[in-house]
């Protein structure tokens, strides 16, 4: 039976930690961490992960404000609230939620942010300087998933590992973080050849593909740590991973549940950032 690696208790922690050492800088400079939530439109989802990073930024003790514009701004609307806030000393963090509205260019949107107040780690600035491992940031989703392998006592050093799924958000830059922590690393996609066997050889699965349990038992690795970043919904509501957890963990030796893994990672390690942020902007 695997041991589960339980995100909520590990977020909490890094929050807890995030909060401690905002109250240190701020008693110190008498600067308030501050980090703007852009969104466009009205996707359900997206409104939900706002105002959870809003309710984490208050936890933490920063300034927050979220700016919520209709489906029917234009791209140069965008990109004048980008440029005012790449302005505002007292914005040190900038995040557009994704997705925008089919007509916005998102990656002339990205750009626009200014790398040190990129947050998300998704300007190619921030993404090169992954690239040769001398970061000031990292994408807050793989970054939470080498937190929970890291508190969990686990060492990747030497370690077969496989990621599954290849997006610029999460699949390669975790593959990245996990070359730089000496594993050996597999990514597999979709034009993959024997994925289930490929599989069977990490020691570290990471699953990120977005396909609703598409790993399944038999494709694991006895004793196997699983990571799994989907979040998929089935017929009937309830959510999933990319991992088909009851048939997984048997097997495994740890694994994420969904809900409840990396989701609530992925808000720590925003706050983590917008704090980096803060504190880079004095020169720390």
């Amino acid at each position: 039976m695997a041991q589960i690696i339980d995100g909520k208790a590990i977020a909490a922690e890094i929050r807890s930690e995030v909060a401690e050492e905002t109250r240190a800088f701020k008693e110190t400079y008498g600067i308030t961490p501050g980090l703007s939530v852009i969104i466009v439109g009205d996707d359900p989802a997206s409104q939900v992960y706002v105002r959870n990073k809003r309710k984490a930024c208050d936890n933490c003790g920063f300034a927050s404000e979220t700016y919520a514009l209709p489906a029917s701004t234009t791209q140069a609307e965008l990109e004048a609230l980008i440029d005012r806030l790449n302005q505002d000393e007292t914005v040190h963090g900038i995040l557009v939620q994704l997705p925008l509205p089919a007509h916005l260019d998102e990656k002339t949107v990205l750009l626009r942010i200014r790398p040190e107040k990129d947050v998300d780690a998704f300007h190619p600035f921030n993404v090169g300087e992954i690239m040769i491992g001398d970061y000031r940031f990292l994408p807050c989703t793989p970054a939470g998933c080498m937190e929970l392998i890291r508190r969990s006592g686990i060492s990747v050093e030497g370690k077969n590992c496989v990621v599954v799924g290849r997006s610029t958000i999460v699949g390669k830059p975790m593959a990245m973080l996990l070359l730089q922590a000496n594993g050996t690393v597999t990514i597999c996609h979709s034009r993959t050849r024997d994925l289930s066997g490929i599989c069977r050889t990490a020691d570290i699965l990471v699953a990120a593909v977005g396909k609703r349990e598409l790993i399944r038992g038999d494709m694991i690795k006895p004793g196997a740590v699983v990571i799994d970043v989907g979040i998929n919904r089935k017929e009937d509501g309830t959510l999933c991973g990319d991992v088909a957890f009851e048939e997984a963990f048997p097997v495994a030796g740890y694994i994420t549940p969904v809900p409840g893994g990396v989701g609530p990672m992925t808000i720590a390690m925003l706050m983590k950032n917008t704090l980096t942020a803060a504190k880079r902007s004095k020169g720390i």
